[in-house]
């Protein structure tokens, strides 16, 4: 059986673009881990991937995840095939454009085949403490860069 994992995640941006930071919260059993880092030049849209990428890429063996993001571009893409369909339009957006950030997208998506994800969707800066730490990882990021700690 594998094991159960919960994953908040959330991405930050100061300007957009500009730089930005992302933070996530892994849960397991007794097991809390934080992790956290910047990213130099991104996008809010960017930054909120790459969270959810940095905490399925920290999980050391294939797990069931509950993912937790405020993110809907995040989840909407795993909840309502919108994946599914830019595959099947190569990689093209219902505009017939080019799919935004698809570099991440298909990180996420070989990560989603290696764990069984059940994409959450919560509601940003309110009261879910996890998504508010989570917050406070990414933008800590930012303003340690800012400070050059």
């Amino acid at each position: 059986m594998k094991p159960e994992v919960e994953i908040y995640t959330d991405g930050a941006c100061s300007g957009n673009p500009g730089p930005g930071g992302w933070g996530a919260v892994l849960l397991s059993g007794s097991h809390e881990k934080e992790i956290s880092g910047f990213l130099p030049d991104t996008t809010n849209q960017r930054a909120e991937l790459i969270a959810a990428i940095k905490g399925l890429e920290s999980l050391k063996k294939p797990c069931k995840v509950k993912l937790y993001s405020d993110s809907a571009y995040l989840i909407n893409a795993f909840t309502q095939g919108w994946i599914e369909n830019w595959l099947r339009n190569g990689w093209l957006n219902s505009k017939k454009e080019p799919v935004s950030n698809a570099d991440l997208w298909e990180r996420l998506i070989e990560l989603s085949n290696t764990h069984n994800v059940e994409w959450i969707k919560v509601k940003g800066h309110s009261d879910n403490e996890l998504n508010n730490r989570c917050d406070a990882l990414a933008k800590g990021a930012i303003e340690a860069q800012n400070q050059g700690v």
